[in-house]
């Protein structure tokens, strides 16, 4: 899939959705992730168990927004050790593939899954799983409204960058997300899971843009894009889990000032990101 659009700026602010921009996460999770997987493999005698460890996983731990096939890998590594499971008699065949291929396959998509699946048919589960959690999304997952502010940053900003959404949702996802509530109008270009990861989404952006990295920051809420923006070379500005609205005025009233002059990274960055660091915990639940 093609991402281009038309550079209208000498700066670049990359802009994560879920978590960033609507408060979308812990819907997803809880409403179609977290029951796809107790229905796919039948595991309703320790539904508790794997809904707990995933939510922890994806919402409050350093995996936080990680890629699903990521997050599903470490969940189970979690669930093997309860109690629950020692004490069943569950199998579950593809947890040993889906772990050699989360960590052999750079690019984690349902492309590259269906090319494993061939090859080994145990991963056709975790095929057939996030195939039915996207259907469930865009059947059944109404509106949801952007974070308080959000709408009034983004017209801010649009004036002195180009803006550009870089995603592990599906784009068809994302515009009916940023469409449905008309933000979609006040960024320049949209990138999706279709494209890639969020490093390439956002190598891409840098390249419609034509701008250098230090021109360059990523907004987000998961330590994935961090990483993103450490591996592009760009500022990174966290969004804090449950002050997402007070983030984004701080971003607007005081930091992007400091990112347009260009010392945000020297001034700001380490103090920020070390702050968002302690609200994620690497310490899973540990009474299950």
């Amino acid at each position: 899939m093609n991402f281009t659009f038309i550079s209208r700026h000498d700066f670049l602010i990359g802009i994560d959705s879920d978590g960033c921009v609507f408060d979308t996460m812990e819907v997803k999770q809880k409403q179609f992730f977290h029951p796809r997987i107790i229905s796919q493999w039948g595991l309703e005698d320790m539904a508790k168990e794997v809904c707990d460890l995933a939510d922890y996983v994806n919402l409050r731990s350093t995996y936080r927004g990680s890629n699903r096939f990521v997050a599903l890998n470490r969940t189970f590594e979690l669930v093997q050790q309860t109690k629950a499971f020692t004490l069943s008699d569950t199998e579950l065949p593809w947890l040993k593939p889906l772990a050699e291929w989360v960590s052999s396959e750079p690019n984690l998509y349902h492309e590259t899954l269906k090319v494993a699946a061939k090859q080994d048919p145990r991963l056709q589960s975790v095929l057939e799983w996030s195939l039915a959690v996207n259907q469930d999304i865009e059947e059944n997952m109404g509106p949801v409204p952007s974070f308080q502010g959000v709408r009034e940053a983004l017209n801010h900003l649009r004036e002195r960058a180009d803006l550009a959404v870089v995603s592990l949702s599906p784009y068809h996802a994302l515009q009916s997300e940023w469409g449905g509530v008309g933000l979609d109008k006040l960024v320049d270009g949209i990138a999706g899971l279709d494209v890639g990861g969020k490093p390439l989404q956002l190598r891409l952006a840098m390249q419609q843009s034509g701008v250098p990295p230090e021109r360059v920051i990523l907004l987000g809420d998961a330590p994935g894009d961090q990483r993103t923006a450490q591996e592009c070379g760009v500022g990174f500005y966290p969004i804090l889990p449950g002050k997402e609205s007070e983030s984004w005025q701080q971003f607007v009233e005081k930091d992007a000032d400091l990112f347009f002059a260009g010392t945000y990274r020297d001034r700001r960055e380490a103090e920020l990101i070390q702050n968002y660091q302690e609200l994620l915990s690497e310490k899973p639940p540990s009474d299950l």
